[in-house]
């Protein structure tokens, strides 16, 4: 009996580990950049140029911008929401960029119109 159990139980954690890694390659990926800028216009203007860069480049990102308006000393923040399908779409994305030098030299741009406040990584459950 003790043998059955603990083949049962083997089975099923076994089971469990590649459900959770191929649940973990599904869920949806955001990373989050909240920034501070004084030319709204602008910055808005320079992330379309950036989602075409990463569109030439085969990404599979979706890029949202949204405004605080109720956020006390934060209110006028951008918060910038990067969603990608999954990990592995994240990653690609990640590594293509840092080899691309045009996209570098855009992102070395939005630094003088913009001051990141925060920048986290999100995994939809």
């Amino acid at each position: 009996m003790a043998k059955k159990t603990v083949l049962a139980f083997t089975v099923f954690a076994l089971v469990l580990g590649l459900s959770s890694a191929a649940f973990a390659q599904k869920a949806t990926v955001l990373r989050v950049v909240v920034v501070k800028t004084d030319d709204v216009g602008t910055y808005l203007q320079e992330l379309q140029k950036g989602n075409e860069l990463l569109k030439r480049m085969g990404s599979q990102a979706q890029i949202r911008v949204w405004q605080a308006r109720f956020a006390g000393p934060d209110t006028g923040a951008l918060v910038v929401g990067i969603e990608y399908p999954n990990m592995a779409a994240f990653a690609a994305d990640e590594a293509k960029i840092s080899s691309n030098a045009e996209y570098k030299a855009w992102l070395k741009g939005l630094d003088k119109i913009r001051k990141i406040v925060s920048d986290s990584l999100y995994s939809e459950l």
